[in-house]
């Protein structure tokens, strides 16, 4: 957004969508394999793993944890950083085709296919309706189902999908049951990600007290747990708060897994996000670093996850003014993500907008413009035309035009900024005043001083009531 105090600002890379979820970690958990076990007959006997390995949690038949293995295949199917385990229902001998739909989605999210798995798991729900409504099979579908078109972007569906699977799991298992924790959080990365953080803070504290409650405060899934309320904090700003969570979880996952543990490199990469927010560049890099040489070793150099930390150590590198490091990861980043998925998601969206961060920072607008016309189509795609990340792309792609001298093609992507900052933060949000503030550099720029000085009069007017607030940056 505008620099606060009028002066021409810059493009610059921020962090913010690079933070993760784990356990139902809302942007990244489809990246793990999904993997069928059966126990024999008991209701809670079959289970879908996402993720790693499992726990053995109170009451549960679990099956052991897996041993991580040097196959393509195993490495997808072993997904690192989280932890899920849903309960499913009687075992399946009474529904093939809803185990074949499972089995032909697990592979399809082994590869980082979503579309493909999302085509079975929509027969998986089909099947599981036969079950009954209130069959444990129904909302492990449906949340699954879920994750798939979250990862496409799809949040609209993905929502109503996760509701009515939490509406399942309340009324069969009660309020203060495990699985109630895993959708909770669940539905609480997806309002996280579309920054409906009041939505979503209730539910990230339910479930990290149904997990301490039911499995003492040391478990890996409280450590999960410990690690989205520090996400959600560090998503606002809040740094304080959000370092307590994470050291917190960090420190139960390297007790239990270990230091150079999968299970604990999304907590690593995210206090390393949050520590360069801070300034703070040498804990910052070294955490960076620590969290990508874990992915690489486990999951080989071509894995989504990788490409995640690819794009959070560019970014920072960006941040520290060292280009040459940062454009090389960057594009490594962008290339493992196109060659995986070969259609524009979020994630592509957020290293795209680094990427022309970049490229606008170092006085390469020609280069950046179209980066974040991309950008921008990812996100209208996915978020909607009126959603803040979709004004905050438009106002970095006002950014370059005016670097370009293309003022009038810069006005209507600052005036559509303004517009929906207003109706998204309030009309006296210091975000609004920051989006004012460049809007009047603009306008004189474009010799229309009047409307220039109307408009710095209407931002310092929000700027006198929020005299002691720091505004917001903006960005990704």
């Amino acid at each position: 957004m505008g620099d606060p105090r009028g002066k021409s600002a810059t493009l610059r890379p921020s962090f913010r969508g690079g933070l993760e979820f784990t356990a139902l970690r809302a942007r990244l958990l489809a990246r793990a394999g999904v993997a069928v076990a059966r126990s024999g007959g008991s209701r809670m006997g079959g289970r879908i793993v996402l993720g790693q390995q499992m726990d053995r949690r109170k009451g549960d038949s679990m099956t052991p944890p897996r041993r991580m293995a040097t196959s393509k295949s195993s490495r997808a199917a072993l997904m690192a950083a989280i932890l899920l385990a849903v309960h499913l229902g009687p075992a399946s001998a009474d529904g093939p085709e809803w185990n074949d739909a499972m089995r032909a989605a697990e592979k399809a999210f082994g590869e980082s296919r979503y579309a493909e798995a999302e085509r079975s798991l929509r027969i998986a729900v089909m099947e599981a309706e036969k079950f009954g409504p209130d069959d444990g099979r129904l909302a492990t579908s449906l949340s699954t189902l879920g994750v798939a078109l979250y990862s496409q972007g799809k949040y609209a569906e993905a929502e109503q999908l996760y509701l009515r699977a939490v509406g399942i799991l309340e009324k069969t298992y009660g309020r203060g049951h495990l699985r109630m924790a895993d959708g909770l959080t669940d539905l609480a990365g997806l309002y996280n990600m579309q920054r409906k953080y009041a939505e979503a803070e209730p539910l990230l504290n339910l479930a990290l007290s149904i997990r301490e409650k039911i499995l003492g405060p040391d478990h890996p899934d409280v450590a999960h747990s410990l690690n989205n309320l520090g996400t959600f904090y560090n998503s606002q700003g809040k740094f304080t708060q959000a370092e307590t969570f994470y050291q917190r979880a960090l420190s139960i996952q390297e007790k239990v897994y270990g230091g150079q543990h999968l299970g604990a490199a999304a907590t690593v990469s995210n206090l390393g996000l949050l520590y360069s927010s801070e300034g703070k560049a040498a804990e910052a890099e070294r955490l960076l670093k620590r969290a990508l040489m874990i992915r690489e070793a486990a999951l080989g150099p071509n894995h989504a996850d990788v490409a995640a930390s690819l794009s959070n150590l560019g970014a920072f590198y960006s941040s520290q003014d060292k280009p040459v490091k940062a454009e090389r990861l960057l594009k490594r980043a962008l290339t493992i993500q196109e060659k995986l998925w070969g259609r524009e998601l979020p994630e592509i969206a957020i290293t795209l907008g680094r990427l022309a961060a970049l490229y606008g920072a170092q006085g390469r607008p020609a280069e950046a413009a179209p980066l974040l016309e991309r950008a921008l189509a990812i996100w209208e795609g996915a978020l909607g035309t009126e959603h803040v990340q979709v004004a905050e792309t438009l106002s970095e792609l006002a950014m370059i035009h005016e670097a370009q001298g293309k003022f009038t093609r810069a006005e209507p992507l600052r005036n559509r900024s303004l517009t929906i900052l207003e109706k998204s933060r309030g009309p006296k949000s210091p975000e609004l005043a920051s989006a004012l503030e460049s809007y009047s550099i603009l306008l004189r720029k474009m010799n229309r001083n009047i409307d220039a000085t109307q408009t710095e009069a209407r931002a310092q007017a929000i700027r006198s009531e929020h005299s002691t607030a720091t505004p917001p940056k903006g960005g990704y």
